[in-house]
């Protein structure tokens, strides 16, 4: 008989949005009530989590509403803690470095946050670790498992694009100033001191995104704007908006096969939405096309494209939106970090690297520096091989 195994999981940070709702709530919880995730051998793999945070009314109160046992404000002493097996980090940028160092040189695995570090140089240092340790660790490349991109990536992989000629993307929706209406991203997202950054919290995506669908990317082309100067912080006092809070950027990809893509990608959190969803991706070929945001994606093939005329003069009778076919499923698809999650316990399990691990992160941290670098510079990047 397979042995059945509990993995323990330390969650750093599980007090803020994405930790608490898309890790804990809509991942870890789920995956202990369903009884863990069977591996192919027949074995199963349990959860327990350990909360951890600095403030203990908060984190002590979350452990008991969710009937977690185990919760500490101490997070070197679970670290440290050989009956601890995976380190889980969603705690600020500028910590990410020292958390994960700590957790490599403790024997631990990785589940994290992007980005993994504030510099390039850190990232790098975070993969060589991990690899020299023979850790797994793993990269939280949501966007990827998310129904829409799940559809998108399978129409590549039938060849339904033919040649794939560019990818556009927007991304964004308005975030309050604070000021009348509360803000819904917190504060420190834009001052620069504190790792605030449209280019360095999104490229990290959109490199993963790129790669995971289309291919690599070659070069960057960037403009970063800070369109709101002034903002109101959670006690209602005004600050200086230091870091960017929007990024225009220009990438060239380069498929598998060797053929040249010009990826578009806007992000903005000073932008109104007049789309269907908050992020869409549209891919263009030589044989269709094929929009999709987080959950849906509508696909054109060469065949049913209409062929409209330009004439200014006269209303456009055509209702373009409707010529377009919804992309099916085909499967069921459960909450995307969720689904991340129970590859990379299975992954543990197994002793074998995760698919998305600290050098594809890297590489996303890469591609912020050179887009900042881009913008200041107003120049375009190549973006070298990243060498362990």
């Amino acid at each position: 008989m397979p042995e059945n195994r509990v993995l323990r999981i330390a969650m750093n940070g599980i007090t803020g949005r994405m930790g608490y709702r898309q890790h804990l709530l809509r991942s870890i919880l789920p995956i202990r009530e369903q009884g863990g995730i069977t591996l192919a051998d027949g074995s199963v793999v349990q959860v327990e989590p350990i909360l951890i945070g600095r403030n203990e009314d908060k984190i002590k109160e979350l452990a008991r509403l969710h009937k977690v046992e185990h919760w500490s404000t101490d997070l070197d002493a679970v670290i440290n803690d050989p009956t601890v097996d995976i380190v889980f980090d969603a705690s600020m940028t500028s910590l990410r470095h020292a958390t994960l160092s700590k957790a490599i040189a403790a024997g631990k695995h990785l589940f994290t946050e992007k980005p993994t570090a504030e510099t390039l140089d850190e990232a790098v240092d975070l993969a060589r670790q991990a690899r020299a340790a023979g850790v797994t660790a793993g990269v939280v490349h949501d966007k990827l498992y998310l129904p829409g991109l799940v559809k998108l990536r399978r129409l590549v992989d039938e060849g339904f694009f033919g040649r794939i000629l560019s990818l556009r993307g927007e991304f964004g929706y308005w975030v309050f100033e604070g000021d009348v209406q509360s803000a819904q991203r917190p504060s420190w997202n834009y001052r620069l001191a504190d790792g605030g950054s449209m280019t360095t919290d999104m490229y990290c995506h959109w490199n993963y995104v790129l790669e995971g669908i289309i291919g690599q990317v070659k070069t960057v082309t960037s403009h970063t704007a800070t369109h709101i100067p002034v903002r109101w912080d959670e006690q209602g006092n005004a600050y200086e908006a230091t870091a960017d809070d929007a990024a225009y950027g220009i990438f060239e990809l380069e498929t598998p096969a060797g053929d040249p893509v010009t990826a578009q990608i806007n992000s903005s959190w000073a932008v109104r939405v007049y789309r269907d969803e908050l992020v869409e991706f549209q891919i263009d070929g030589t044989h269709g096309s094929a929009v999709a945001g987080l959950n849906k994606c509508v696909a054109q093939q060469r065949a049913h494209t209409p062929k409209p005329v330009w004439n200014p003069d006269l209303p456009v009778n055509e209702s373009f939106r409707e010529q377009w076919l919804e992309v099916p499923a085909n499967e069921d698809l459960d909450n995307g970090f969720k689904r991340q999650w129970e590859e990379f316990l299975a992954d543990v399990a197994a002793g074998r690297e995760h698919r998305f691990g600290l050098l594809s992160a890297a590489r996303g941290v890469q591609l912020a520096e050179l887009g900042l670098r881009s913008a200041a510079e107003r120049r375009t990047f190549d973006i070298p091989e990243i060498v362990l």
